[in-house]
């Protein structure tokens, strides 16, 4: 049954809806890596650290900490649930712990402390269920042992936070490589996950300054490989959402390699069939870019019109979106240098037959720092947009389309009334001379038509002359 339908699916380029509900319901089931090595260890019941004495309490946290390092095969439901059940409220007293009492993270639990979060998060993801997963259709595969991740992340996020925290002792065992363990974790399919990692990455980043160089060039090396690779990475949207807040503190004047992630990697990113996920992130990055430097706006928006979408209208709504926030934040100096190539592409999207590409573009005539920009530079930008704006007005099929073009025409004429009446009447002369061509063209293959009959009939004439006089001369014979 399966094959037929896969036969079929692949015959009319549709995935049935039960198969995908199908799909929806394995997926959420679950595919921990958790495969416990430890599977034969009983764990048992440790004292309360609330009423052990404070020489007891260091000695104690350790040993609960080791405990919480054995693992549990969270696929099958129905093994080891005391054990389980001890780990998941260990885990629950150890984030209460460490949140509310002070001096308990000293030098000598550090290294258990990574040791018991190492222990639980670093893990093989599983490869994806479903090879056409679509992260805008399909639900995720939501981790099957989160009972004890979730509350590991906690922990990891109270102990980062505390007080008590000195970065001088834990970047012996936060180091390079478990950053690098780290930031490959953000593939995991369950966002719930991916949303932890995000905020332990962020205070990761804040607390350690020895490896702030090393983990942009790691989340540059995922990108890029995404991009020119893969094109598949499920944490794309979270690590923008930290670069965010990470270009929003770099230092003035910006560095080389900061400009070049923006050309080389960021503006790139745009080309990525599931844009869709992250653009919000990406759009917010490359603002802050242009709001820390303005002299990078003309690359960037000459980058965008390089790989502007030809033929997903979704996408080129994105686009127009982002090309706005970015004029929001545009100096009057650097409008001038790429007004004419901007305005061509808006000229052609307010063309677009697809009236939501049409109307993004015709909404930039809403905004009020936009129209100023417009009416300084109308000169320029006029003569580039009334052609694509009088032709709608009289031929596009949507009449929301066509009163917004109203609209817009006439907040232009306001701007420069004799601009706008001169090519009015050079843009009806010019249709004047179009409509002659076409009929002079039209003409000309009517004679054309014309003289191909005379020849076709002359030639038959021929022909049936040249039979006629064969057949005479064989009579005569």
């Amino acid at each position: 049954m399966s094959a037929a339908i896969s036969a079929a699916e692949k015959v009319d380029g549709f995935t049935r809806k039960s198969v995908r509900k199908a799909q929806r319901q394995k997926r959420s089931q679950g595919s921990s890596q958790f495969r416990s090595q430890s599977s034969q260890v009983e764990l048992s019941p440790l004292p309360q650290l609330k009423d052990a004495t404070s020489n007891e309490q260091q000695d104690l946290f350790c040993q609960k900490l080791q405990q919480c390092c054995v693992m549990f095969d969270f696929m099958d439901s129905v093994s080891d649930l005391k054990s389980k059940e001890i780990k998941r409220a260990t885990l629950n007293e150890l984030v209460e712990y460490v949140t509310t009492t002070r001096g308990v993270i000293v030098e000598s639990a550090y290294a258990d402390i990574v040791k018991m979060i190492s222990s639980n998060i670093f893990r093989t993801l599983p490869p994806s269920d479903n090879p056409d997963f679509d992260p805008e259709e399909d639900e995720p595969t939501l981790e099957a042992s989160w009972p004890h991740i979730q509350l590991v992340y906690e922990f990891f996020l109270r102990f980062l936070e505390s007080p008590d925290f000195q970065p001088s002792i834990a970047k012996r065992y936060i180091d390079q490589k478990f950053v690098q363990q780290l930031l490959e974790l953000f593939d995991s399919e369950d966002p719930r996950e991916r949303d932890f990692l995000k905020t332990v990455l962020h205070r990761i980043y804040g607390k350690f300054l020895g490896l702030r160089a090393f983990i942009r060039k790691q989340i540059n090396n995922i990108f890029l490989r995404f991009i020119y690779e893969t094109e598949h990475f499920n944490g794309v949207a979270e690590l923008l959402e930290i670069l965010g807040s990470i270009i929003n503190g770099f230092a003035l004047p910006l560095k080389g390699e900061h400009k070049q992630f923006l050309i080389k990697v960021l503006i790139p990113m745009h080309t990525a069939r599931g844009l869709a996920l992250f653009h919000a992130q990406l759009a917010y990055c490359v603002v802050q870019f242009l709001e820390k430097d303005t002299t990078l706006t003309e690359p960037v928006i000459r980058g965008l019109l390089k790989f502007w979408p030809k033929t997903c209208s979704q996408k080129e709504v994105m686009f127009l979106g982002e090309i706005e926030e970015i004029l929001d934040v545009i100096e009057p100096t650097q409008f001038k240098k790429i007004e004419e190539p901007l305005f061509k592409q808006i000229s052609k999207c307010v063309s677009s037959s697809h009236f939501q590409v049409a109307e993004r573009a015709l909404y930039f005539w809403n905004n009020e720092y936009i129209l100023s920009l417009i009416e300084e530079n109308i000169d320029k930008i006029l003569p580039i947009m009334f052609g694509s704006l009088y032709k709608i007005s009289k031929e596009h099929w949507n009449p929301t389309i066509v009163a917004l073009v109203y609209n817009v025409l006439k907040t232009l004429m306001e701007m420069n009334g004799k601009l706008f009446d001169e090519l009015t009447s050079s843009y009806k002369a010019e249709r004047q001379r179009e409509k002659k061509k076409d009929l002079e063209r039209e003409e000309l293959w009517r004679k054309l038509d014309e003289l191909k009959l005379k020849t076709t009939l002359a030639e038959k004439q021929n022909s049936a002359h040249s039979v006629l006089n064969a057949h005479n001369s064989t009579s005569a014979k």
